[in-house]
């Protein structure tokens, strides 16, 4: 089966909230990768075996960790870690990458991290990100309403909503009195089509939310 998500992951505490909310998007296809992005090569041939060896087994750990130890895994190399993954994601053709919140965000809110802050200012993947605490809080939790936020009537969001309530047996809330269990939103009007871009209102509602995000390039959606 091909590759649809991709998970971020080093093994912290907020990228094992990446990987429960990945572990849900996936539903129960065998769709989902983690990566890990190194920077460069240790000098030295015993440096870099030990750079290596730590960093499978980093991937290995959240493999096992998601149940599935045959799951892909992915050592990349590159100096940015956005784009990095962002090559990945595309080589692969995967769909989605997902990451967990800054570190010490406080639990239950969604804070971008500094590469999910780059991809989502002019990156060409849709992105979702988890909540601080998201594992231990809500990770075997099923998601049952799906909110879906557009500036305009850019119907992927809608559409991506509607895919994902399938999948995961939800529904796309219709009232905006309704507290969503996964929040999509679209980029902002003005957007290049397949880019991403944030409005100002979407990064407030991004940080009042408690739930997790996933954030559309202009005009293209996510078909799960």
């Amino acid at each position: 089966m091909p590759i649809e998500i991709i998970v971020s992951y080093d093994a912290t505490e907020m990228d094992q909230d990446a990987l429960a909310l990945g572990q849900i998007l996936a539903g129960e296809g065998d769709s989902l990768a983690l990566a890990y992005v190194r920077h460069a090569k240790e000098e030295g041939d015993e440096r870099e075996q030990l750079a290596a060896e730590e960093a499978a087994e980093l991937l290995d750990s959240g493999a096992r960790l998601l149940g599935k130890p045959d799951a892909p895994r992915f050592i990349v190399f590159s100096a940015s870690t956005p784009e990095g993954l962002s090559q990945l994601a595309t080589s692969e053709q995967a769909s989605l990458v997902v990451f967990g919140s800054e570190y010490r965000t406080a639990g239950g809110h969604v804070e971008p991290q500094s590469s999910a802050r780059t991809l989502l200012d002019g990156g060409r993947i849709a992105i979702a990100i988890a909540p601080a605490g998201y594992r231990e809080r809500n990770g075997k939790k099923k998601i049952k309403t799906i909110g879906a936020i557009t500036p305009d009537d850019d119907p992927c969001v809608k559409t991506t909503a509607e895919s994902l309530a399938q999948r995961l047996g939800a529904k796309v809330a219709t009232s905006p009195l309704i507290t969503p269990d996964l929040l999509v939103i679209g980029s902002k009007i003005g957007t290049r089509h397949g880019v991403v871009s944030m409005s100002a209102a979407g990064l407030y509602l991004m940080g009042a939310v408690r739930c997790p995000v996933l954030v559309l390039p202009r005009g293209e959606g996510v078909d799960f």
